[in-house]
Order: structure tokens, then sequence, then C-alpha cells
């Protein structure tokens, strides 16, 4: 590949673009509750031109792109072609608590960032690193919690907060108790009542009580006062503007096939609709959610058979799949294309065994 000769040298810096990134800074980290609990960054991002905005990154992005940097510019990969020294990236760490691992990373990671932006202009116009700098749309409808690193130190100021009108506020009375089977959902007890903050599709809502947030089940509770009508949009979910998009959720429906019959779930993650989650993060999720150890997981393909799942390929031929035959099937639009039905690992009933 050709390069202009202008942009060899970094004394041309004057020669990029303005949207360039030049420095990247970590202004936080931010709990995500998908089909694993993860801990994303929030990245400050500088251009040439000196604009700023945030991105969210995970750390399997950061490797993926060092990962790839590698492959195209280490000597050892691509010898006699433009090669250049890339930054050290924090390895993969497998044990440990997930956030003190997350804070650990962030001195190596702003690190790892300043090298990376400090590497010869030609490689900062690579589309792997614009594009890994890059604020998406879905990016630029997040909104940032707290920023504590960027935060300037101040002191702390006394505030009489003003008491809000609980009679006008959305809410609802719980009629039944209900137990919360992951960290995403409230537990309620007959009688709580539940302020309402918005409808997540046409059988869930979330709410707040007893200062914790979290979707329950709509039949669990009889509404007092319905929430407006732009929070309640089975269509939307989240508000139509974007401001909620850090806590949409994407819901899947899945089955426990059993002799007693069948168990119907709904789970509720803070994931795109357009993720293809790890069979090991799938099967530790619906351990979970139907108390089961010894399971399959399974989905129904275009004849209407049971297929077992047993690796990542073929939870990717299922997402396929889902996508080509999920147009025909009328879903809200925040649930998931595809749908898994989960057996007893060693019950071969269940599958067409007849040829």
């Amino acid at each position: 590949m050709s390069l202009p000769q202008q942009l060899r040298d970094e004394s041309d810096f004057d020669q990029l673009p303005d949207n360039i990134p030049v420095t990247a800074t970590i202004a936080d980290i931010e709990e995500k509750k998908g089909f694993i609990v993860y801990y994303r960054f929030v990245i400050e991002v500088k251009t040439k031109g000196n604009s700023k905005y945030l991105i969210y990154r995970r750390y399997r992005q950061f490797f993926t792109l060092h990962q790839s940097l590698e492959l195209k510019y280490s000597a050892e990969a691509q010898p006699g072609y433009y090669t250049c020294q890339l930054p050290t990236l924090p390895g993969k760490v497998f044990m440990g608590n997930k956030k003190e691992i997350a804070e650990s990373r962030i001195p190596e990671l702003n690190n790892y960032m300043k090298r990376l932006l400090c590497l010869p202009t030609w490689v900062l116009l690579d589309d792997l690193i614009r594009m890994f700098f890059y604020q998406t749309e879905l990016d630029s409808q997040q909104v940032p919690r707290a920023l504590r690193r960027l935060r300037p130190p101040t002191r702390k100021v006394k505030t009489v907060k003003p008491k809000a009108d609980l009679l006008s506020a959305p809410r609802a009375e719980a009629v039944f108790d209900f137990s919360g089977s992951g960290r995403l959902e409230l537990s309620l007890k007959a009688g709580d009542v539940i302020f309402l903050l918005r409808r997540v599709n046409a059988d869930w809502l979330e709410g707040t009580v007893r200062d914790k947030t979290g979707i329950f089940p709509e039949s669990f509770v009889n509404i007092i006062k319905p929430l407006p009508e732009s929070d309640s949009d089975e269509e939307g979910g989240a508000s139509k503007s974007g401001n909620r998009a850090q806590s949409s959720y994407s819901c899947l429906r899945c089955y426990l096939l059993q002799p007693e019959g069948i168990d119907i779930r709904d789970i509720c993650v803070e994931e795109d609709l357009s993720i293809q989650p790890s069979y090991k993060d799938l099967l530790s999720q619906m351990r979970g959610v139907f108390q089961v150890e010894d399971i399959a997981l399974n989905y129904r393909d275009p004849e209407g058979d049971l297929i077992r799942i047993l690796d990542d390929e073929d939870i990717a031929f299922m997402v396929q799949e889902s996508k080509q035959t999920g147009s025909k099937v009328k879903r809200p639009v925040n649930q998931f294309p595809w749908e898994l039905l989960v057996t007893h690992a060693k019950d071969l009933t269940v599958y067409n065994t007849e040829y």
C-alpha cells in the first residue's frame, strides 16, 4: 500500500485532518448488566480540531484493536513493510473482582492510548485507529453518570433537596410477591408502592421501590397512576429522544422444556439487539434463571426441529438464521429475534431423530 510522502514524517502533523484523535483519557468506568456483568470505560477523546466527545469501550475492544494492529504493523508479522513499535497493552485477567480489575487497568490503558496516539501520522490515519476512537451514534446517545476522573475537587456544599410530589408520580402497587431472578429485576412484596420510570415492553415495567431500581412484570402489580404516554410506548421502550439509551434493555424469551410442562421466562439485559453472546455466557445465564445445572441450550430451525447448541459457532449460526427468518414473526422492537429452548442435558427425546 502506497502512503503519501508528506505523511510519512511525524513533523507533518499539520497535514492531518481536524477529526483525527490526538488525546484520549478514561473519565470513568460503568457497570453493565448484559448476559454477564461487565465494565466498560468512558473515554474522553480530543481531536486535532479541538473538539471533545465521549466514547464507551470494553477491554475486549482494546484487545481486538491491538491484535489487528500487531498483524498489520509489527516487524514479525510484516517484515519489509511499514512497521512501528506498538505500545504494550495490559493482558487479560481471568480471576478477581471485575470492578477492581477495571479500576486497576485505567492507568495502563491511559498510557496505552497516549502512546498509541503518538505513533507516526501515517498510522493515525489507519481506519483501525480512527474507527476505535470514532464516536458512534450509540456513543452519542449515552448519558454519562459521573465522570469522576474528570471532575475537579470541590468543597462539599450542603444542599436542601426539594420534596418530590409523590402523589403526582406514576406508580403502582404490588398485588403479589415477586422474587427477582437477576440483578436487573426488582423483588416485590404485596403492598409495595413502586414508582414507575418507564415501560420496557408489553409485559415489563421499570421502577423504583425501597431505593432500588429494576424491572418487574406488570401482571404482579395494580397501576395506580399510569406512565405518561411517551414513556408507555410499547414499541419504543426507551425515550424517543434517546436520552435513556444508557438504561435501555433488550429482552430474550427462553423456555425450559420438561415433562411436567413448559416454564417461560423473559430475560432483560443491557445489551444491543445485534450482540452475539458467547455460549459460555448464555449457559451460565440459563442455569441461574432456571436454577438447574445439567442443561442443554437449543433453538428451533425454520422447519421447527430442535437444534442443540454446543459452542460459539452454533450461537453464530442461530443468530444468523434468526436474521433471515425473524421478519416473519412479529415481536416487540426490543426483543431478540432468536429464542432459547432449554432442556435437561440427558433428555434426547426432544429431538426429531426420524429420517
